[in-house]
């Protein structure tokens, strides 16, 4: 049996608010004061990005035990020692220095990156790491030998309501969105592998888009709980921008793949209802990664894009991805990403393929996708 550490048992606090409870005022209710100091020792916390949508108003407790941890839940935490992530992304971006005692909000998640961690959910509420800067608790299984160990965090319980109920990511989702507007022309922007440039060529496409007076929305729609992306795309001039977070996930590693099409299904409802009139669609990890291939292969990826613009690391990759996409049958519309800084690797890119290498400057200025959209904007104005 999992212990609620409830604050209003008997007007007793838990060992762990004990020490941060002030003294009672005259005539106060001790539970009341009690619940504040608890509100108080929340908010106090630092609390990240992937935690942002969960309203902490519905704090009343803290579970801790047997209590089993699932993806999403809501996990007040303490630092033990510091390890590869020395900084916390706040929900507003900033990234926050720790400390060992520190305090912090985070949420229980999977973590696939194969340049740090690959790391899972525990069974239990013991000992396990902070493995993103974004605010993913989980336990470490194998790390790059380049990367340092993990920082170290002793979970001190599940924050609960009420009810005694875990706050979890997925209660405080975006709903299904209806609209009767015209769906966006939609662009994935799909990986040779991790640090491929893809949010580099998402945000280049978003600034050429919106420079050319197209209006364009983004969604990540897998990858790890974490801003960075996400104020990329912003500071691009996307908007609305979303990501999985947005919909319930901390991460989307060894999420179901019919859940992650329907992350994609309702992001583009929410641009298209929000009057965008291209959707940029960012896929994160590269094309060798099991859920981004299940994802590319459902009837809503198939349906929804109209083209992919590849991100490579190198040549070689390139022309393995276009392949491989050729077989899925999704249109690769040009290559772009990491590669493009190399002249040399575009020329042994553009001697393997058919398809456009694009650089940076020319998806930032807009002039290599603009005509053709503004053509197909014309076309359905007059159809």
């Amino acid at each position: 049996m999992h212990a609620m550490l409830d604050v209003r048992e008997s007007g007793a606090l838990t060992p762990d608010l004990a020490g941060l409870a002030p003294a009672l005022p005259a005539g106060t209710p001790a539970t009341q004061i009690a619940l504040d100091t608890l509100q108080r020792r929340l908010k106090a916390a630092k609390r990240s990005y992937a935690t942002r949508r969960i309203d902490l108003a519905r704090a009343d407790g803290l579970l801790s035990g047997d209590a089993c941890p699932r993806p999403g839940d809501l996990v007040l935490a303490r630092i033990v020692q510091l390890g590869h992530h020395k900084r916390i992304e706040s929900p507003e971006g900033r990234r926050a220095e720790l400390y060992i005692g520190d305090e912090v909000l985070l949420c229980y998640g999977a973590r696939y990156a194969s340049d740090q961690f690959e790391a899972l959910v525990p069974g239990d509420l013991g000992p396990c790491e902070m493995v993103a800067g974004g605010g993913i608790a989980a336990r470490a299984i194998s790390r790059h030998s380049a990367t340092r160990a993990p920082t170290r965090i002793e979970p001190l319980g599940l924050v609960a309501d009420r009810a005694k109920r875990v706050l979890n990511l997925a209660d405080h989702a975006l709903g299904t969105c209806r609209t009767d507007r015209r769906s966006p022309y939609t662009i994935a922007v799909l990986g040779t592998s991790m640090n491929a440039g893809k949010t580099t060529t998402a945000a280049a496409l978003v600034r050429g888009l919106a420079a050319q007076g197209f209006r364009p929305g983004a969604v990540k729609v897998t990858g790890t709980g974490a801003g960075g992306d996400r104020w990329a795309l912003v500071d691009a001039g996307a908007s609305p921008v979303l990501d999985f977070t947005d919909f319930g996930h901390a991460s989307t590693y060894r999420v179901p793949v019919g859940e992650t099409a329907s992350i994609l299904r309702r992001a583009h409802a929410h641009l298209a209802a929000a009057g965008c009139d291209v959707a940029v669609v960012e896929i994160a990890d590269g094309l060798l990664f099991p859920e981004t291939v299940g994802l590319i292969e459902t009837p809503e990826a198939r349906t929804l894009i109209d083209g992919v613009i590849v991100a490579a690391g190198d040549a070689l990759g390139a022309v393995a991805s276009v392949a491989c996409l050729d077989r899925l049958g999704l249109p690769v519309l040009a290559v772009a990403g990491k590669l493009t800084s190399s002249p040399l690797a575009m020329r042994e890119a553009a001697a393997a393929l058919f398809h456009p290498i694009v650089p940076l400057d020319a998806l930032t200025n807009g002039l290599w996708l603009a005509p053709a959209l503004a053509a197909r904007r014309a076309a359905g104005a007059a159809a």
